[in-house]
């Protein structure tokens, strides 16, 4: 009889951590190119810089971000894959905003108990959204931490790698008053809210049909973050961007103001889009407070473009599908970084 380990006696399966590997293999293998000379199963990856040299001087731009809790909603559901999507795409938004091409990606599942088939599923939505946004996954971490994480539940968090041209950077250091807001529309919550929507919202009407939504509350939930990639290139290519916000954790708030000069002041107008049905299903049901909600969700908007007034119609073209201006840059006048009128 063979014995028992006692590795596994203790929580942790050595062979369903291989097991992941094993599955996950070809679909991270499907995201290199030539200059990852060496990815999954190296102690490190290993990738080749030589493009680099083509550029004039070229500045590598690193972010680290998770999903949150919306991986208790994603579990509850079965929906693992659009996960993977959703921390390549929150990543690729957080280092473009400040001009930079990705270029490698590593990828951090955590669980007190591995499923080979689930990490399998969250790296094959990694690969795919890898894919898409020309970035390789250069390696990562699967973990087994029973008595860290509880039962049922898993983390998952992305590191990202990418590269800008010193002289595109963009930082909002030219923002300036009479700058006008372009909003790119988000593809639902993305990745942040989701503690308060778990405490409105209990896991068995997750598979309930909404009439506002017109679909189940569930499917509403996981909708994928999206990725802004090809919008900025776009307006990149027909006008100067002057500043981007990601709008993620801290809404409108907290977010914009991380691009403003200190004399400034950005005014968002709430009237110039229309607010999703899930956002006002939330403010409803939840009876979350106006302001709040604002502060805490994307409420519809993803992205923030700043761009002198002169350049908005093209921006406007360049970006499509639904982008509308929401507001415009003001002179400072107070302790107020942010307007919501």
């Amino acid at each position: 009889m063979r014995k028992k380990s006692a590795y596994a006696a203790a929580g942790v399966d050595i062979a369903a951590g291989n097991r992941a590997v094993e599955l996950m293999r070809d679909a991270v293998r499907s995201t290199y190119g030539p200059e990852v000379l060496w990815g999954i199963g190296a102690f490190g990856g290993l990738y080749d810089a030589q493009r680099l040299q083509q550029m004039r001087h070229p500045v590598l731009v690193g972010s680290t971000d998770g999903v949150g809790t919306k991986t208790m909603v994603a579990a509850a559901l079965g929906s693992y894959e659009t996960l993977g999507w959703d921390i390549v795409n929150h990543c690729v938004n957080d280092i473009l905003v400040q001009g930079a091409e990705p270029l490698f990606f590593l990828d951090y599942v955590a669980a007190p108990v591995l499923d080979p088939q689930v990490v399998a599923a969250i790296v094959g939505g990694i690969a795919a959204a890898c894919r898409v946004a020309g970035c390789a996954i250069l390696g990562g971490e699967t973990a087994e931490m029973p008595g860290v994480y509880v039962a049922g539940e898993l983390d998952l968090v992305g590191t990202i790698v990418g590269v800008v041209e010193r002289d595109e950077i963009i930082d909002g250091s030219h923002v300036a008053p009479g700058d006008v807001l372009i909003g790119i529309p988000s593809s639902g919550l993305h990745t942040n809210g989701f503690s308060l929507v778990r405490s409105i919202f209990r896991p068995e009407s997750y598979s309930q049909y909404a009439e506002i939504l017109g679909r189940p509350l569930g499917q509403a939930l996981v909708e994928p973050h999206r990725s802004y990639l090809p919008h900025v290139r776009a307006i990149r290519r027909a006008v100067a961007i002057k500043g981007l916000a990601h709008i993620t954790g801290g809404g409108f708030v907290d977010n914009i103001p991380r691009i403003l000069p200190d004399d400034t002041c950005a005014v968002v107008r709430r009237d110039a889009w229309t607010v999703p049905p899930l956002f006002q299903l939330i403010a409803r049901v939840g009876q979350v407070d106006r302001d709040e909600m604002y502060h805490v969700f994307n409420m519809g908007i993803g992205m923030v473009v700043v761009v002198a007034s002169g350049d908005v119609d093209a921006a406007l073209a360049a970006a499509g599908d639904g982008g509308c201006v929401i507001g415009e840059i003001v002179a400072r006048q107070g302790d107020a970084r942010v307007v919501l009128t």
